[in-house]
C-alpha cells in the first residue's frame, strides 16, 4: 500500500454530489483526507488528475452469485462442478466486478458454503470485499436446491442457520418462495411456514446475523414482511395472474425499515432467450412490471439498495451493476439515491458502514473515477477511468 493523491472536479460522497473541485488523499488503505476546492497535493505523493471527473467511493453490489459464471442455467449446474473449479470462477467473477467499479460484494447464495471456504484461504486487498452467506435455506426440492442449504421443519432450519454462523457466514439467506428458474417451484407461493421462517430469523438475530428473504411471491413478501427480517430479494409480488407490488405493501415496507433489493439491470447487448422470456412472461415478470416495481417501492419511500443478481445467466454477467443503476433512474429514481443504494445504503446493509460507502477520512480507500456527472448522466458510471482498491490502483 502506497500514497496516492486524486483530484476531480467533483465528487459523490456516498449522500450527496460535492462540486467545485476535490483532492483526495489515499493512505494505508484508508482514506486520509478530503480537501474541496483547489488544495495542493503533499511532497511526495503522485497524483491523478481528472479534470471533469467525479470520485465516488466504491460500489456496492448487495446481490451477487460468484460461483455462478453467467452461462445458461448457470445456478442450476452448480452441482456438477468440483471445487477447485468453483474457485477460479469465484476470483474472474470478482475481477469482472471490480473493472467495473465494483468494490465490495454481498454472495447471496454459493455451493455448500464454497464461497466461505474461499474467502478464508484466498482473501487479498487486490479484489473486492466479499460478505457472503453460502448456501441459501431453501425447502426440499426447493429453489436453488442444488446448493446443498435445503431443510424441513423448525429444528432443521435452526440447525442450518447455526451451521453458517459457524461457517462464518455474514448474513442468511432464506428462498421464502419459489424461483424462476428451478423448475418445480412455485413462483407465486411461500417455500416455509411463518413458524419456520420465524425460526430462522430467531436463530439468526440470537447469533448476530440479519436474515434476507428471497421473495417473488406477494404472499412470500407478506410473510416475510409480517415476520420482520431485515431484507427482502427481489420484492416482485407475484400472484397467480401475475405481478404488481401494491401501494399499501410498499408503505408498510417503508415503515418497517426493511432494505429491498429488486435486482434489476441486464447486458443490453445479450437477448434474451424466447423460453426465458415465455417463462417470465407466464409470471408477468416483463420488463415494464419490474420498472413499475421500482417506482412503486421508490416513490414510498423503502430502503433501497443496489444488486444485480450477477452470474445468474447469460444476461447478467458479473460487473453488470452500473446497468442496475441506469434501471434505477430509468425507473424515477433520482440519481443521487440511485448512487447512495450502490454505496451508503449499501454499506449499511452489508454491515459495513462505518468503513465502507462514503468517501470520508478514516473509510477504507475503494474509490471509482469517473468521467463527467453521474447525477446528470448515470451512463457515465459504464466506462471506469479509475478503480482503487484499499489504497491501491488496479485498474485505469
Amino acid at each position: 500500500m502506497t500514497k496516492h493523491a486524486v483530484r476531480a472536479a467533483r465528487m459523490f460522497d456516498g449522500e450527496r454530489l460535492v462540486d467545485g473541485g476535490v483532492l483526495v488523499l489515499l493512505d494505508d488503505g484508508r482514506i486520509a483526507d478530503v480537501h474541496q476546492g483547489r488544495a495542493e497535493v503533499p511532497a511526495g505523493w503522485p497524483v491523478r488528475e481528472e479534470p471533469d471527473g467525479t470520485v465516488l467511493p466504491g460500489l456496492i453490489d448487495a446481490h451477487v452469485h460468484l460461483c455462478a459464471g453467467a452461462g445458461p442455467d448457470a445456478l442450476g449446474r452448480l452441482a456438477e462442478r468440483p471445487e477447485p473449479d468453483l474457485d477460479a470462477v469465484i476470483e474472474a467473477s470478482l475481477r469482472s466486478h471490480l473493472a467495473a467499479g465494483v468494490t465490495t460484494v454481498r454472495d447471496l447464495g454459493d455451493r455448500s458454503g464454497a464461497v466461505l471456504r474461499w474467502r478464508e484461504r484466498q482473501m487479498r486487498d487486490d479484489l473486492p470485499t466479499v460478505v457472503a452467506s453460502g448456501a441459501p435455506i431453501t425447502s426440499v426440492g426447493g429453489h436453488c436446491w442444488s446448493m446443498g442449504g435445503e431443510a424441513s421443519g423448525v429444528d432443521e432450519i435452526r440447525e442450518a442457520v447455526r451451521l453458517r454462523a459457524e461457517a462464518g457466514a455474514d448474513v442468511v439467506k432464506v428462498m421464502a418462495s419459489g424461483g424462476v428458474f428451478t423448475p418445480g417451484t412455485d413462483t407465486s407461493r411461500p417455500q416455509f411456514s411463518d413458524r419456520e421462517l420465524t425460526a430462522a430469523l430467531t436463530r439468526a438475530h440470537d447469533l448476530g446475523l440479519p436474515v434476507t428473504a428471497h421473495a417473488h411471491a406477494l404472499s412470500a413478501v407478506e410473510q416475510a414482511l409480517r415476520v420482520g427480517v431485515d431484507g427482502i430479494e427481489h420484492c416482485t409480488c407475484v400472484t397467480a395472474t401475475g405481478a404488481h407490488v401494491p401501494d399499501d405493501l410498499a408503505n408498510r415496507l417503508a415503515t418497517s425499515g426493511v432494505a429491498v433489493c429488486a435486482t434489476l439491470g441486464t447486458d443490453p447487448a445479450v437477448v434474451t432467450p424466447p423460453e426465458v422470456v415465455a417463462m417470465a412472461a407466464r409470471l408477468g415478470l416483463s420488463e415494464a412490471t419490474l420498472r413499475d416495481g421500482a417506482t412503486t417501492l421508490h416513490r414510498a419511500g423503502v430502503r433501497l439498495v443496489a444488486g444485480s443478481d450477477a452470474g445468474l445467466g447469460p444476461a447478467k454477467p458479473h460487473g453488470i451493476l452500473p446497468e442496475t443503476l441506469v434501471e434505477y433512474v430509468a425507473c424515477g429514481i433520482p440519481a443521487t439515491a440511485a448512487l447512495a443504494a450502490a454505496t451508503s445504503v449499501g454499506a449499511e446493509v452489508c454491515g459495513l458502514g462505518r468503513r465502507k460507502g462514503y468517501v470520508r477520512p478514516g473509510f477504507d480507500a475503494d474509490l471509482l473515477v469517473v468521467n463527467g456527472d453521474p447525477t446528470s448522466d448515470i451512463t457515465v458510471l459504464r466506462r471506469p477511468l479509475a478503480v482503487y482498491r484499499a489504497g491501491d490502483p488496479v485498474s485505469g
